[in-house]
């Protein structure tokens, strides 16, 4: 099954974050299928650069994408 999930790059205490399609059994870290866009919480206003028609694209194919990153989603398109 594919999920659409956040993937942790950066420093330590400055983590970033790639928003990627990836098998679900993949590990956080490993290869990814496609790079939707990226998210970095430290930004004034948690930017999310996120490329919707990708985004949508793979969500029609049947990804399913994670909790936390449907929240972050709904919460940047109020």
């Amino acid at each position: 099954m594919l999920k659409i999930k956040l993937q942790p790059t950066g420093k330590r205490n400055q983590r970033l974050f790639r928003i990627v399609v990836a098998e679900d059994r993949s590990k956080l870290t490993g290869k990814y299928i496609d790079l939707l866009g990226h998210y970095d919480p430290h930004h004034p206003q948690n930017k999310i650069t996120l490329d919707k028609t990708l985004y949508d694209s793979w969500v029609n194919k049947g990804a399913q994408p994670t909790n936390t990153l449907r929240l972050l989603i709904n919460k940047q398109t109020l």
